[in-house]
């Protein structure tokens, strides 16, 4: 499950930084569009809700290699599909940010966590697969 693993880690670095904006930390040319030095309450509340999204992520994504059983299968499927898509999109709105830090930082990691999470829906690394 590297892939997996490999997003965990990801998305864990992430949410301490969404942490970090959310309490005030003054990195917001990072995030949102780079247009505060230090997010206001509802990109902070934004910031918040991120984190629950990259939680939800990882028990998509270890549901769907069955580490764990959470969701139909059907749905982790899907479900994982959907983080696929995301992530893309992801891509692309961190492209179009007017920020240079932020895309600079944050296309990379688009695309590595749109490439994990691309494999991880193709079932790669799946306790199935190890069998």
């Amino acid at each position: 499950m590297p892939f997996a693993l490999a997003l965990t880690v990801i998305l864990g670095l992430l949410a301490i930084f969404q942490l970090a904006l959310a309490l005030g930390a003054p990195w917001g040319r990072f995030a949102w569009g780079g247009q505060h030095r230090v997010l206001p309450t509802r990109l902070r509340i934004g910031s918040l809700v991120a984190i629950v999204i990259y939680a939800a992520v990882v028990v998509i994504a270890y549901d769907r290699l069955g580490a764990i059983d959470v969701f139909p299968e059907g749905f982790s499927i899907v479900a994982m599909w959907v983080v696929v898509a995301y992530f893309a999109l992801g891509i692309v709105m961190n492209a179009l940010s007017r920020s240079k830090p932020e895309r600079y930082a944050m296309v990379p990691i688009s695309i590595v966590l749109a490439i994990l999470s691309f494999l991880i829906a193709l079932g790669y690394g799946s306790l199935a697969m190890a069998a």
